[in-house]
């Protein structure tokens, strides 16, 4: 439409008398009017629009894409991720132990994501739900029939007064949740000659809350390897009133830090650390009340929340889920906009924010999105809440923990999983990496509840009680 448009602007244009033709001949403000003219009317009329957008390319995002273009032609599924790399990172664990590089975590993005996705590399700026559009930061707008949200979660060490100081100049102080400081972890286990060693867990959701716990047994393992288990107090310092969410899982840890002479400090919240005078400073959960303790080694597990771009546009979080993607908990679609989806950190979903739930809520989404776009109800799939977290709890030992929305065990090996084993510890560091990368981000695998079924045939689930 808009060719004839600038047809008849440029008909009108040949047909004016020459002496009016002197006029625009020259380099006047019509001319450069009427040129910006045609090119917005052009780049409006080529906005681009995709059956299905996917706002992240992390591992939800990625799962999704190679999952849907399977059903749908080339570029009709675009994703949008202004990051060149793919990072696989439950392995950070292991790379703050120093028992992998952190090379091994890294993919370019382009390696990972099916070459039938669209891919926009760039950021978005606004998301426009009624309108079905959102605008990326070079001002271009991208049109959707559907939209899923897998932005994952925002780290804010800002939140903790003199964090980011702390890490940037204080060699004791490290942090495996980024690519920043994850090194800095084993050079402190490495410099580490006694004295406090400290390990928090922040108030609210975080990714993979069993990950705090997994650096501090680590570094216990590593210094009384070392011999300087003698020489040091560690102390853990959780914003929650108990170790685990699931009650299991919470006593066998409980155990396990008893055993090793762990400080276990529950409802402490950090609020601040002091690196001139090498303090922590927490605020209790309830009382307010703050209690201060010297550090010879910090871990900062900082405070998380849902991305900015998601939580200021009207009606898409809900304030009473922390502010996270209000989706309904069971089919991931939106509760107040129709056509939209969301899966991983973004989501507000009552269970722990893993890749092993992304695994089980791409399965699902996949599934009720392509039902809704059949003119189905979309609830032709159910997510249970399942996910899982593997805690290494040594340098050749761990425990896998696996649950779903009831906070009950749902183990899929029939051994019991909360007893720690050498089997859980080379599952974490040899199967799930290949896993990751070959099955989850490729859309072929959607959790082992088919492996599960198998395993416990003629057996009772570890879910219910022993007969």
């Amino acid at each position: 439409m808009f060719r004839l448009e600038i047809v008849c602007k440029l008909f009108h244009f040949m047909r004016l008398p020459n002496e009016e033709m002197e006029v625009f001949s020259k380099p006047t403000l019509f001319t450069r009017v009427f040129a910006l003219s045609i090119r917005n009317m052009s780049s409006t009329s080529q906005q681009p629009k995709h059956k299905i957008l996917i706002v992240g390319g992390g591992a939800g995002g990625c799962a999704m894409a190679n999952r849907l273009c399977k059903h749908f032609e080339k570029n009709e599924v675009a994703v949008i991720e202004p990051s060149a790399t793919h990072y696989y990172q439950p392995l950070w664990t292991l790379v703050g132990a120093g028992i992998k590089p952190l090379q091994e975590s890294v993919q370019p993005l382009e390696k990972v994501l099916t070459s039938k996705a669209k891919l926009y590399k760039d950021k978005i700026t606004h998301i426009e739900p009624k309108e079905s559009y959102v605008v990326l930061s070079n001002g271009d707008k991208i049109s959707y029939e559907y939209l899923i949200l897998a932005l994952g979660i925002t780290l804010r060490y800002d939140k903790v007064i003199g964090a980011e100081e702390a890490l940037k100049n204080d060699p004791r102080v490290c942090s495996n949740y980024s690519t920043d400081y994850v090194e800095k972890t084993y050079k402190a286990y490495q410099n580490f000659n006694g004295g406090n060693a400290v390990f928090t867990l922040p108030a609210g959701p975080i990714k993979c809350a069993g990950a705090p716990q997994k650096v501090m047994y680590l570094f216990e393992d590593y210094i009384k390897r070392s011999g300087k288990k003698i020489l040091a107090n560690i102390h853990y310092f959780t914003a929650t009133n108990k170790l685990f969410s699931v009650d299991k899982y919470s006593e066998n840890l409980t155990e396990i830090c008893k055993k090793r002479n762990i400080n276990c400090n529950l409802s402490y919240n950090l609020v601040e650390v002091d690196s001139q005078a090498s303090e922590a400073v927490f605020q209790h959960m309830e009382t307010k009340e703050l209690k201060r303790i010297k550090y010879d080694f910090l871990h900062i597990t900082p405070p998380m929340c849902c991305p900015e771009i998601l939580t200021k546009t009207p009606k898409l979080t809900n304030p009473k889920a922390c502010d996270y993607v209000d989706v309904n908990v069971k089919t991931l679609r939106h509760n107040h906009y129709d056509n939209i989806f969301a899966l991983g950190d973004c989501a507000a979903l009552p269970t722990s924010k893993t890749a092993a739930a992304v695994s089980n809520q791409a399965a699902t989404l996949e599934k009720n999105l392509c039902d809704v776009i059949k003119g189905g109800q979309g609830n032709v799939s159910e997510y249970d809440g399942y996910t899982a977290c593997p805690i290494v709890t040594g340098y050749n030992r761990g425990i896998i923990a696996e649950f779903d929305y009831r906070a009950k065990p749902l183990e899929t090996l029939p051994i019991d999983q909360g007893k720690e084993r050498y089997i859980f510890y080379f599952i974490k560091t040899y199967i799930l990496p290949p896993l990751y990368w070959d099955g989850l981000l490729k859309g072929i695998w959607s959790g082992p509840k088919s492996i599960r079924n198998l395993l416990h045939l003629h057996r009772p689930s570890y879910s219910e009680p022993q007969k």
